[in-house]
Formats: structure tokens, sequence, C-alpha cells
């Protein structure tokens, strides 16, 4: 806690010194016209990799960067919530679903068996179709493989939602997706011609 502290008395001498004015307009209403699902990994912030300032981006963030698909019923629904919020309150233009290279809820989904003491990672990590699993286990890397699958998996997920699909269809939204490079920094962007994602102008399957 005394690191966070810190951290808080940094910022507010610092960067909200220098960005009072845009605080105080962004007091009343914030506009963000893009909308990121990305991973809740801490190496992962989406407004610092985008550059972003602060009102720019809506950030949703859960294990593995995955959309369940639209369902209406019992249940909590909190990333299909955000989702919602996003499209009809906030009116974003573009959606990017952010995922990341050495993904831990990716390598839980292909483990053996998820370690111990998780009660809801079970649940949350059968979103990831048995299938697609057993695909990227073939492969000579499958945590990359699965990574980049399950950001594919989610944009149709996206679909389901009615919000979303009837907003793509008026041309006031568009999907994308997108996969982090840690180590290296590289930002992969998935091409919806060729399915493929792009970094540096080479294609990656």
């Amino acid at each position: 806690m005394d690191r966070l502290i810190e951290g808080y008395r940094r910022f507010k001498t610092q960067r909200w010194l220098y960005q009072r004015e845009l605080y105080a307009e962004l007091a009343d209403n914030h506009r963000p016209r893009v909308m990121v699902i990305a991973c809740c990994d801490s190496r992962v912030d989406p407004a610092t990799i985008f550059d972003g300032r602060p009102g720019e981006i809506f950030v949703i963030r859960n294990v593995a960067n995955l959309v369940p698909p639209f369902h209406q019923g019992e249940g909590l629904h909190g990333t299909g919530a955000a989702i919602e919020f996003g499209i009809t309150q906030l009116k974003v233009s573009t959606v990017l679903v952010m995922g990341h290279a050495r993904c831990g809820g990716i390598a839980a989904a292909l483990a053996p068996q998820l370690p111990e003491g998780t009660t809801f990672l079970a649940d949350w990590i059968a979103l990831i179709d048995p299938a697609l699993r057993e695909r990227a286990r073939a492969e000579a890397d499958p945590g990359t493989r699965l990574e980049r699958e399950s950001i594919r998996v989610s944009l149709q997920r996206l679909m389901t939602y009615p919000c979303i699909a009837e907003a793509v269809d008026r041309g006031e939204l568009r999907l994308a997706g997108a996969r982090f490079g840690i180590a290296d920094g590289e930002l992969e962007i998935l091409d919806p011609a060729s399915g493929r994602f792009i970094a540096g102008g080479d294609q990656r399957s």
C-alpha cells in the first residue's frame, strides 16, 4: 500500500498538475472513441501501450481478454455489461480486442489441469473451445497459436451482441484485433482480409 500512496503523490504533483485542465473537463463527462478489451495481466496496460491520455480509451480487462457469447439469463455478466455500456452509452466507434504474448490465462487453458485453489477460473477458461486448445497443442508454439486464435474467436463473439451487430451494420462501429509482444514491444494487427496477424510488414499465421 505504501508503494501505491507514493505513486499517487507523484501523480498528483506531476501528471495531474500538468493536466489539471483536462481533468477538469473530464469531471463532468468522457467520450472515448475507442474500447479496448484486454487481459488483466499487469504487463499490458492499454493506456500505456497506446500512449493514451485520460478519457481517450474505454478499457475492459479480464483474464485472457476473452469475450463471452451474448447471453441473457441468470448470472453476473460483467464483461457483457461493460461492452454494452461502451457501445450504447459512450458510443465508441472502434472496439479492439488486444491479446498478448506469454498470457497466463492462455497457458492455464493449455495446461493439463488448473492451478490449485481456483474456483472461478475453470468456468472462465472454458470459454476457449477445447477443439482450439487441442489444435494449438499440436503446434510448435501452442501458446502463441492459442493467443491469436482466442482473439479471432472473441471478435466473432462480439458480433453476437445485438448492439454491436447493429452498430457495425450501420457503419458506425469497427472491430479490430491485435496482439502485443511483451519482450519485443511489437504489436501485431489482425488483417481482416487475410485473417493473419501482421507486424512490420510480415504476415504471421
